[in-house]
């Protein structure tokens, strides 16, 4: 079977191209749980329910969706135990926990920056020269 990547094997991934792996990794990673439960999984093993408590308002649905996707792209390891009831674990593969740092510096900016951004966002728009127009007192 041939490697769908194998064009750009010669070549340094590019996120900007569309058909390059870097850029659909990159697609993988947006997507809104992925770096949530990368940054919780980073914190230690987690079972599916305990993770799903951790991650506020994410679904049963969704939590198993970002799971099976991130262990089909070898971020995420899954352990199941033969058990009654079963038990499963969670955890970050050596290629996640080399991304986990990353995500979790990400997260910290966003924390640090939240409130700036929201007030931005709650800005009039700029004027066609640029310009923002100044806020009210509040």
């Amino acid at each position: 079977m041939e490697n769908s990547s194998e064009p750009f094997r010669s070549l340094e991934c590019d996120v900007f191209l569309p058909m390059c792996p870097a850029s659909m990794v990159l697609g993988l990673l947006a997507e809104k749980w992925a770096l949530l439960v990368i940054h919780a999984l980073s914190e230690k093993t987690y079972r599916t329910a305990e993770l799903r408590r951790r991650i506020g308002g994410i679904s049963e649905k969704m939590l198993i969706q970002a799971l099976k996707k991130l262990e089909k792209h070898g971020l995420v390891s899954r352990r199941s135990y033969p058990e009654v009831p079963p038990r499963v674990e969670y955890s970050l593969t050596r290629l996640g926990l080399s991304l986990s740092g990353v995500v979790r510096e990400l997260d910290r900016w966003v924390e640090e920056h939240a409130l700036e951004i929201a007030d931005w966002a709650a800005q009039p728009a700029k004027a066609a020269d640029g310009a923002v127009p100044a806020r009210a007192p509040a």
